[in-house]
């Protein structure tokens, strides 16, 4: 048992759901703690819910939001920090890592959610949803007809880079509606319901045939700048991407350029380089995009799913057990 006593830093929103879940833990007394100015936190343990983060990004990070991470380095008996992401690359949990603090994320929590959120890109991509959105605005009668008639997605062929719990279940719905599959991912282990399973390194064969790339993949030095140049121009020119991935997988700059130039038939977006999206950004206008601002894991069941997470973790750590969704290396 680590201590007599466990010092949670928490958010004040959180913190009567919190209390009411952690009757059931097995541990010693827990006290929970809110930052306050001037004065190191006396935390344990922090529990970094959603609501803290708030609207801040990797890049922009709000004073409220500041709070907390100025809290969380002044915390000198902090031994664990559990946030409500699937990724833990901000730079405040890899230099909590660095000083030896564990850190476990909330991987599984959100699945189904940006899985749906994939489907929901690629049906409106397939549906010709920005073009109809643009019709309405006009208040254009256009139907789609000629060279704006859809085409079936039964029997086209998605590649899916990412193979966890996102990458699975967005394999499973693309089934669903008659899609065939390829799998990218650190193993070539063969997936039963893929065509093709391939690493990371060998994505490019599989992109001349793909109707649509969905990225679900870890920003991982591996996966950094995957999609570059080369893959986007080894792709037919009707080709969609979807990105619910990290924005760094992919090279923005060429992929603006494929879509410009009608290389890529789409692009349904989540995630960037810079968050938020700066509004000079071309993506913003281009009419074969769908720009969402990093919302693809936004629910309003999110928040049980990830208090249950940390409570299930905090057992283990009064026991002494190893944590779940640990961060490693």
């Amino acid at each position: 048992m680590p201590h007599d006593e466990i010092r949670i830093l928490c958010s004040p929103a959180e913190a009567g759901a919190l209390r009411q879940a952690l009757a059931s833990v097995d541990a010693p007394r827990i006290a929970l703690c809110h930052p306050q100015p001037g004065e190191p936190c006396p935390a344990h343990v922090a529990f970094i819910s959603r609501d803290i983060t708030g609207a801040s990004t990797k890049f922009q990070i709000t004073p409220d939001t500041a709070r907390y991470y100025d809290a969380l380095l002044s915390a000198p008996e902090l031994q664990w920090v559990h946030v409500h992401s699937a990724g833990a690359d901000r730079d405040i949990y890899q230099q909590l890592h660095a000083r030896g603090v564990a850190i476990t994320t909330s991987q599984g929590a959100t699945d189904a959610v940006v899985a749906q959120t994939a489907i929901a890109g690629v049906l409106a991509l397939a549906r010709r949803l920005p073009l109809l959105a643009t019709d309405q605005r006009e208040r254009a009668w256009r139907p789609l007809l000629g060279d704006r008639t859809p085409r079936d997605l039964a029997g086209q062929h998605a590649v899916v880079v990412g193979w966890g719990g996102i990458g699975q279940r967005i394999g499973a719905l693309l089934g669903a509606l008659g899609l065939t599959l390829s799998v990218v991912r650190h193993s070539a282990t063969p997936v039963p319901q893929a065509r093709h399973s391939v690493t990371y390194a060998d994505l490019r064969s599989l992109l001349p045939p793909a109707d649509w790339l969905v990225l679900a993949c870890p920003l991982t030095p591996a996966t950094r700048g995957l999609i570059d140049h080369q893959a986007l121009a080894a792709l037919p020119a009707h080709a969609s991407v979807v990105n619910v991935a990290r924005g760094h997988v992919v090279d923005e700059a060429a992929l603006i350029d494929a879509l410009s130039a009608r290389r890529l038939g789409g692009a349904f977006l989540d995630v960037f380089q810079q968050e938020p999206l700066p509004p000079e950004s071309p993506l913003w206008g281009l009419d074969n995009v769908i720009v969402t601002p990093h919302s693809a894991g936004f629910s309003d069941g999110n928040r049980a799913r990830v208090r249950s997470l940390f409570v299930d973790n905090l057992r283990r750590w009064a026991r002494a057990e190893p944590l779940a969704n640990r961060l490693v290396g």
